[in-house]
């Protein structure tokens, strides 16, 4: 990846790489989960402890292949009693129901279960060499014909391609390294690996052609390539993050959203929508939002970490920031950012403000321009608004600070105490008039441009 970040560390839609694969196992069931980091992998693991506490952390102190990192959590797998997934944390895009099938295809039989799918380009893939028989193949959301394609024969075993002989490199059927082993399977597989390879190391795919030489059974899953893409490089995390927001957004549509662009609009994994929401163009949605029923977000608006009401309308060019909270019916327009406020029902900041650290009462009205200046350079404070005020345009409330229930405060005002309820505050200098000013400085200066002196 050419970055100091760990690869699975690095996001898509609002989430780790990591995050997206331990999700997919916890949804198909999983009980026992084991990560395997490499030393030094500090934040690997951390990662993995956030979102799973109880996942085991096991460390692969040397490099030496597929099964040898499967051998580092040998203490984990021991205590299983059923059956064993291994998986790559860089497969981001695996679904909960394809690790479903496949251990499915293990209740039938098989000691051994792999993936497999067929590139467009094979290239660096291990290939699956089978004979006699049929794939099983299973196509989620992919035309019907993909059980046709699928080759006769036993599946026999699975060759690197460093190893491959010129008609395996041949072969188009792929394997993408994500397994299901039954334990005898496992053990008896793992126990046989050598290093008789171009690499020198103990590889995980060798354990498919160990177990049929035991006499035990090895199937193969077909899936579709987006499923177990992997990920190396920049390029292909963008390639990937295209297809989970292709996924996201005809989720969401499918639900009921009114996506009016779709392709510019940009979702985090765990996005929430109600019914009846409107999403015009591109609009992100960071990490943690929730849009209620019939709320509209409107064009060129950002949002993380917010909650948005029932029937409310946010933008357009609207940002809401962490801990932003919005009523039913409130109204936030153009160039407005809300932060860590909360924004009672039928409230309205239409234009060119900032509100943070605040809440603003239910039906109180914030003029164009006006801030909570919420931050001393120390600490923060918080602004309430009460219910029904009315904030004129231009205006600045310096926190802390209070503005009772149906309170005015004056337009271009900096407010620095309380406001009682239903009160008028106004703090800014009295004009002052003079007639005739202007009309003697426009003459003063025509004179000056004629060379006489002006006066």
């Amino acid at each position: 990846m050419r970055s100091a970040r760990p690869k699975v560390l690095h996001a898509i839609a609002g989430r780790s790489l990591l995050n997206h694969v331990l999700d997919a196992v916890r949804q198909a069931g999983g009980t026992t989960t084991a990560v395997v980091v490499g030393v030094g992998a500090d934040a690997v693991a951390a990662e993995a402890k956030r979102i799973l506490p109880n996942a085991e952390i096991f460390v692969q102190a040397e490099r030496r292949g597929t099964a040898h990192a499967v051998l580092a959590a040998k203490a984990a797998i021991a205590r299983v009693p059923d059956d064993v997934l291994v998986i790559f944390g860089d497969t981001p895009l695996i679904r909960p129901q394809t690790l479903t099938r496949i251990r499915e295809a293990l209740a039938k039989g098989a000691a051994v279960v792999v993936l497999g799918f067929r590139p467009r380009d094979p290239t660096g893939y291990g290939r699956l060499v089978v004979e006699g028989g049929e794939l099983v193949a299973i196509r989620e959301e992919v035309d019907a014909s993909a059980a046709e394609r699928a080759p006769a024969g036993r599946f026999l075993r699975i060759v690197e391609e460093r190893d491959c002989t010129p008609e395996e490199k041949a072969i188009r059927e792929v394997n993408p390294s994500c397994y299901v082993f039954s334990l005898p399977g496992l053990w008896g597989a793992l126990d046989r690996l050598g290093t008789s390879n171009a690499q020198h190391e103990y590889y995980l795919t060798d354990a498919v052609a160990i177990a049929r030489g035991m006499g035990r059974r090895a199937t193969v899953i077909e899936t579709e390539e987006d499923d177990v893409r992997g990920i190396n490089t920049n390029t292909q995390l963008a390639e990937t993050a295209a297809v989970l927001q292709q996924r996201l957004r005809n989720a969401a549509m499918e639900d009921g959203v009114t996506l009016v662009a779709p392709e510019t609009v940009f979702l985090s994994s765990d996005t929430k929508f109600g019914r009846e929401v409107v999403v015009e163009p591109f609009v992100v949605f960071g990490p943690g939002v929730t849009v209620e029923d019939n709320a509209v977000i409107r064009s060129f608006s950002h949002l993380e970490r917010a909650h948005v009401g029932k029937g409310a309308s946010v933008g357009p060019f609207a940002r809401l920031r962490p801990g932003a909270r919005l009523q039913e019916d409130v109204h936030i327009g153009n160039f407005v950012e809300i932060k860590e406020a909360v924004i009672e029902a039928g409230a309205k900041a239409n234009h060119l403000s900032y509100i943070g650290d605040a809440t603003v009462g239910a039906g109180a009205n914030v003029g164009a321009g006006t801030i909570t200046c919420n931050y001393d350079g120390v600490a923060k404070h918080r602004t309430e608004i009460g219910k029904h005020a009315f904030i004129g345009s231009n205006s600045a409330l310096v926190a802390p600070v209070k503005i009772g229930d149906g309170a005015y405060v004056g337009s271009g005002s900096v407010i620095t105490d309380d406001v009682p309820a239903a009160a008028l505050a106004l703090a800014r200098g009295r004009q002052v008039v003079k007639e005739g000013w202007a009309r003697r400085l426009r003459e003063r200066m025509s004179l000056g441009k004629k060379g006489t002196p002006a006066k």
